[in-house]
């Protein structure tokens, strides 16, 4: 009876173990998704839709050898990229014109044509996945932490040029 005892607490003591050890590892090992769910709220279509729409025009801006940098770094760009349903260069000019109000801001004053249509293609993008033109900034900044984390400051430098 004893023995049965001493197996049934090591069981038990085990179990505590591996649930303390797996569980940081889980939350260590967030995906860009989980992430963007986590700190904004939105739903994991949002997020993979968004976040696909900032890779596509991060893909279309940087050279091919950097963003082969990207998608080493970070592996799952590349299911992103297929969960934006618009393509990033296709939006109208209605919507196009009128995101860009809103969103010169984020560019700066003295940025170029590309980028201020970049953004407003980002920002017709994002609408169709439910979130306004304000999200744009917000999954950026998760972006950038996020590639900073897990890429380094040069992964992080070369999706900023394209976003900043």
């Amino acid at each position: 009876m004893s023995k049965v005892i001493t197996m049934i607490g090591l069981m038990a003591m085990m179990g505590c173990i591996l649930n303390v050890v797996a569980a940081p590892v889980y939350a260590a090992d967030l995906s860009l998704a989980s992430t963007l769910v986590e700190k904004l709220g939105v739903t994991t279509e949002q997020a993979e839709g968004g976040a696909g729409s900032i890779f596509n025009v991060v893909s279309n801006r940087l050279s091919a050898d950097d963003f082969s940098k990207v998608t080493d770094a970070l592996p799952e760009v590349s299911s992103l990229l297929s969960s934006s349903s618009s393509d990033s260069s296709s939006s109208s000019s209605g919507s196009s014109s009128s995101a860009l109000g809103g969103l010169t801001s984020l560019m700066g004053k003295s940025s170029s044509t590309s980028n201020l249509t970049s953004v407003a293609s980002l920002a017709s993008t994002f609408s169709d996945f439910g979130l306004g033109s304000d999200m744009v900034s917000k999954f950026s900044s998760v972006i950038l932490e996020y590639a900073e984390s897990k890429g380094g400051s040069e992964i992080a430098s070369l999706i900023g040029s394209v976003l900043k």
